[in-house]
């Protein structure tokens, strides 16, 4: 059976990926997964799901958010204990879950990478990777081995990460590699991957999948989440499809296509990616910000805000497309520059500043800073009106949250079981939906989405961006931060592509192309001009 060789020698040093022979053909699949059942109280989240993988193939695992994907993901990580069915683990039957469930799993070399990152922001990035498996001498933590350990593993991957950083201080997509660096420093035969390439951009994202492939050849079986379907044939042998807990068909890749894939996954056709746009862009400008500096070092950045359009921010990770957002919502200081919404100066030194003045922030972090994850879907709505939520003594009026917790849970088809479900239930997609509701009862007048779709399914996916485009149709002033092109050339009006924390261009999406936009993003021109300056120019 072909294996990950292992990444420390007798000395503990890592070694590079050794290449093994295959496994003969005759011999039987590294996971096989029969009529398998999950149930949490009377919901049933799986039930009869059927799953084979060989070693050295990378099968993908497809479904809306909702399907079952994760509670699938989650028994064979160990987490989760299966109700019914039978787990093969190269031919032998294994029983997986309880509290010791995850340890067995990975001494098995069944090893997850999950979606939300599992890491410690205040850990170094080799501390974080080897958490729990400190190398030792003697007594104590061998910190140059740690280190170099460390150092391999980010090398794999491509990436120039310092391994003394500390976790925290990198942006969100280099913590996504640090945790797949860390699955990939263990001894995997079988690699789980939930939305890995989620909150990469496409570099970094074409460096992972050239990581998949060398780990095909080396014999271990790879499972792979993705909402972005256009990835599976890059890397996918076979396709398996869930829709509501069940298990609707398993093809060899090569035999389907994307769109037999989305139709299997929504129950029917969805005739365009994205949907027609019914705003009206107007000449009027909602918000103008001229010579904004983060403290830190992003700009002087100016850009314009018409009303009724979508704006897009493109550029590379770590362009400042973010950096730039969370000043203007006062998130983070803003040493110099000026914003002006509907000509008015605004001040804003926080976030309490911008949500009074009308403007919005939908986080790419939709978990650690865009919800509440313990509390109740009702109570997330409400969390940026309890002025209006409030009775005449300060106190919350429940009615009232309920009663507008019902007409958003409507309007934007958020299925929970009810207004009290606590969040952290819901999945991605309606997560997100459950955020957009907080600023539309808040009645923002700009709306900030910093990668809206990262990590929700194609479905979820349409319905907000019909919901982006319903917000400009609306009056609305809406900004789209997103490192998927093909999404930002679908959705918006103008793109504003970052180049090294300032505006390089900003670009007429309709005459305007990925090549373009890429230029822009990574070649240096002479000197980065003003918005009003590069308006038109395509």
């Amino acid at each position: 059976m072909a294996k990950l060789a292992q990444w420390h020698d007798q000395s503990g040093l890592t070694n590079r990926l050794s290449v093994h022979s295959s496994a003969p053909p005759d011999a039987p699949p590294l996971l096989s997964v029969a009529g398998l059942t999950k149930r949490f109280a009377n919901v049933v989240a799986l039930s009869g799901v059927n799953l084979s993988l060989a070693a050295g193939e990378v099968h993908a695992l497809c479904g809306e958010n909702g399907a079952g994907k994760s509670t699938l993901m989650k028994i064979l990580s160990g987490v989760y204990t299966p109700d019914e069915g039978e787990i093969r683990f190269e031919g032998q039957p294994v029983q997986l879950g309880g509290p010791a469930g995850l340890a067995q799993a990975q001494a098995l070399g069944i090893v997850m990478i999950h979606q939300e990152l599992n890491l410690v922001p205040h850990l170094t990035v080799a501390e974080n990777i080897f958490l729990g498996r400190e190398p030792r001498r003697g007594f104590f933590i061998d910190r140059a081995q740690q280190r170099a350990g460390a150092a391999a593993s980010l090398s794999r991957l491509g990436v120039a990460i310092d391994p003394d950083a500390p976790l925290g201080s990198l942006p969100i997509a280099q913590q996504q590699l640090v945790e797949i660096a860390k699955a990939l420093s263990m001894n995997a035969q079988l690699l789980i991957m939930d939305e890995p390439t989620s909150s990469l951009g496409e570099a970094d994202a074409a460096r992972l999948l050239a990581v998949i492939q060398d780990l095909k050849r080396s014999g271990v079986g790879i499972v792979y989440i993705s909402h972005r379907l256009d990835e599976l044939a890059q890397i996918a042998d076979r396709v398996t499809v869930l829709r509501d807990g069940q298990w609707i068909w398993s093809k060899p890749f090569a035999e389907t296509s994307i769109d037999d894939i989305v139709s299997a996954m929504v129950g029917r056709a969805l005739d365009e990616h994205y949907p027609a746009a019914t705003r009206q862009p107007t000449p009027e400008l909602l918000l103008r910000v001229q010579g904004l500096v983060r403290r830190g070092g992003t700009g002087p950045v100016d850009f314009e805000l018409r009303r009724g359009e979508i704006l897009g921010f493109a550029g590379l990770i770590g362009a400042g497309r973010t950096e730039l957002a969370r000043a203007l919502f006062g998130a983070d200081p803003m040493e110099a520059g000026q914003i002006e919404l509907q000509g008015r100066a605004l001040r804003i030194g926080s976030p309490i500043d911008a949500i009074r003045e009308g403007l919005a922030y939908v986080s790419e972090d939709r978990k650690g800073q865009g919800l509440a994850v313990s509390m109740s879907v009702a109570h997330n709505i409400s969390l940026a009106s309890m002025g209006r939520m409030s009775n005449a003594l300060g106190f919350i009026d429940f009615q009232r949250e309920e009663a507008a917790a019902q007409d958003y849970v409507q309007r934007l088809g958020i299925r929970t079981p009810s207004t009290a479900q606590t969040v952290r239930l819901l999945s991605g997609g309606n997560q997100q939906k459950v955020v957009i509701a907080k600023w539309l009862l808040r009645e923002a007048r700009v709306i900030i989405f910093d990668e809206p779709t990262r990590g929700i399914d194609v479905g979820a996916k349409h319905a907000i961006y019909e919901l982006m485009d319903q917000l400009a149709a609306e009056g609305r002033g809406v900004i789209l931060i997103s490192s998927d092109l093909p999404e930002i050339l679908g959705l918006t009006d103008r793109v504003a592509v970052f180049r090294e924390g300032l505006i390089a261009a900003v670009l007429d999406t309709r005459a305007t192309s990925q090549e373009e936009i890429m230029r822009h993003a990574s070649v240096r021109q002479t000197q980065a001009r003003p918005a009003s300056e590069t308006a038109d120019a395509s």
